[in-house]
């Protein structure tokens, strides 16, 4: 990078952290910090949604995986994406908006009992400083690579600027700048995907190249020789659809905090509804920036695959910067990486500090204090998270492909929660204590498996098919233990869980509705029907 590039990336800096300050005159309760007030419109929540996911590590590990395992990658966006997103948006929101809670653990506490609680925001707490490191470590590679700052000097410049606008500006501030960063992250990507298919020949000419690769054939189909896991993925078609499409994938899309807090600041339960509905569709395009690169990398990156050094698949984006992007360009391309890993990370600490507030020092900790103090502690909680990010960014170092390290994450702390959310939310007897246990169990189950494949005592074809059964042993789990001692212990009355459960009423997805609202083109179903529809309909050249 020359003067330049460092101009367009300062200009970003001094920018997010005015959205940071501009926010700041917003905040006047907890509320307005942790849930920006509930006042916002769909559509900046809708785009805030896509850009939390769209973090560093959606972008270097999906190009990383694009390298590794081909098209199958394309699975983790139109069947382990959409159609959960489309399903927190039409079933779950009425549930989570019209309770009025203020996280997902809340939900557990009103819909089973306090150890519940307790136990979801302990592993949504650990899980949140995880992820964070993992967009801490995958901010330093860039720096590293491009750069030639050394990874600690990375790590701790990058968690500084995150935590300066979350600070001073709460979710309202991540939100904002999440909106600006999902349109300067595509002006980063979109270069290096054009650049690099004019290099190779166009499309035609990577396909042909992927096809005398390594990956071969195989590379450039989806769901071919998924009869066996005798593919690039290592999976069967039974992993991806129940392990991925189901279980992984609902677990994130419907109980993962960092997301669903972007709905619930929503103004009203159908600006709530459409939140994930809108992210879905440019949710669906983003492999033309993501998978492609990756396969232009393993085209044209010589020794792309080491296990060690700067040759891993988690450089094959750096890596392409350097090599295809020229002067001011690169610039552009490396704020884009940057704004991608500062909302990951943001969405990763505003959602940590919420549920470290609310759910853990307000409800076990100190009880009844003026609403200004838990606003203090929320700051707190938010350097705290931050410090521990850091820490646990090493953690992720020891991983070549973070995306596996994170779908990993992902079957230990989603899969159980969402199999113990939506039992509990469709059945009305399973009990509190079922919850719990469930819950538990599940958790533990999963992270057994994980710990048996490391020790080569449970013999899976690959790291991701390692998760993609973790996650459904982990669902099976839940289903088992719950159906197993919701006979035996005392259920709650139904006028407790009214809102709570499905078919008991008390959720009502029209009360607040405003006069827009109501027109055809916006209603939830209609647009999550068509958003499921193209997804399956981009599968058909690609099968």
């Amino acid at each position: 990078m020359d003067a330049l590039d460092y101009v367009i990336l300062a200009l970003y800096f001094v920018t997010v952290l005015g959205v940071g300050i501009a926010a700041r005159r917003a905040i006047r309760t907890s509320v307005d910090f942790f849930l920006s007030g509930r006042s916002l419109p769909a559509w900046v929540t809708g785009l805030a949604f896509v850009s939390a996911n769209l973090g560093a590590l959606e972008i270097m590990g999906m190009a990383a995986n694009g390298a590794q395992y081909g098209l199958m990658t394309l699975h983790y966006y139109w069947i382990g994406a959409i159609p959960a997103m489309v399903f927190l948006g039409i079933v779950m929101m009425p549930f989570y908006y019209g309770s009025k809670v203020r996280s997902v653990p809340e939900y557990l506490r009103l819909r089973f009992n306090r150890p519940a609680h307790l136990l979801n925001a302990l592993s949504f707490a650990i899980a949140q400083v995880l992820i964070a490191g993992v967009n801490l470590y995958a901010l330093a590679l860039i720096m590293q690579a491009l750069l030639g700052w050394p990874l600690w000097v990375s790590i701790v410049v990058g968690a500084l600027i995150v935590l300066a606008y979350i600070t001073v500006g709460g979710l309202s501030s991540a939100i904002y700048n999440e909106v600006l960063q999902f349109f300067v992250i595509l002006a980063g990507l979109i270069p290096i995907t054009i650049i690099g298919l004019v290099k190779v020949g166009g499309v035609d000419g990577l396909w042909d190249r992927v096809r005398g690769s390594d990956l071969g054939e195989a590379g450039l189909h989806t769901w071919a020789d998924t009869g066996s896991s005798a593919n690039p993925l290592g999976a069967s078609w039974i992993g991806i659809v129940f392990g991925l499409g189901f279980v992984l994938s609902f677990g994130y899309w419907t109980t993962n905090f960092a997301e669903v807090q972007r709905a619930i600041s929503a103004k009203n339960m159908s600006a709530a509804r459409r939140t994930p509905i809108i992210a879905a569709y440019p949710k669906m395009f983003i492999p033309l920036v993501t998978v492609i690169p990756g396969l232009i990398a393993v085209v044209t990156v010589n020794g792309l695959g080491a296990e060690t050094g700067d040759l891993t698949y988690n450089n094959a984006i750096p890596l392409l910067m350097r090599d295809l992007l020229p002067t001011g360009v690169l610039g552009v391309a490396v704020t884009g990486l940057l704004a991608s890993f500062m909302a990951g990370m943001a969405a990763n600490v505003s959602g940590f500090n919420t549920v470290f507030t609310y759910d853990i020092w307000q409800a076990y900790v100190r009880r009844d204090r003026p609403d200004g103090y838990y606003l203090r502690v929320g700051r707190i909680a938010t350097v705290a998270g931050v410090l521990v990010g850091i820490g646990t960014a090493f953690i992720a170092a020891g991983f070549n492909n973070i995306m596996n390290y994170i779908q990993m994450l992902f079957s230990v702390f989603n899969a159980p929660l969402f199999a113990t959310f939506i039992i509990g939310m469709f059945w009305k007897r399973m009990t509190a204590w079922a919850g719990f246990w469930s819950l538990l169990t599940g958790t533990a189950g999963a992270l057994a498996t994980y710990l048996l494949y490391e020790a080569g005592v449970l013999p899976f074809d690959s790291d991701l098919e390692e998760s993609f059964w973790g996650a459904g042993i982990a669902f099976g789990l839940v289903v088992v233990v719950a159906a197993i001692l919701t006979p035996l212990t005392p259920g709650r009355p139904e006028d407790e869980l009214r809102g709570l459960v499905y078919g008991l009423g008390g959720a009502d997805a029209q009360g607040d509705m405003l006069a827009g609202d109501a027109r055809w083109y916006r209603s939830p179903i209609l647009l999550g029907g068509i958003a499921v529809l193209l997804a399956a309909l981009f599968y058909l050249p690609v099968l």
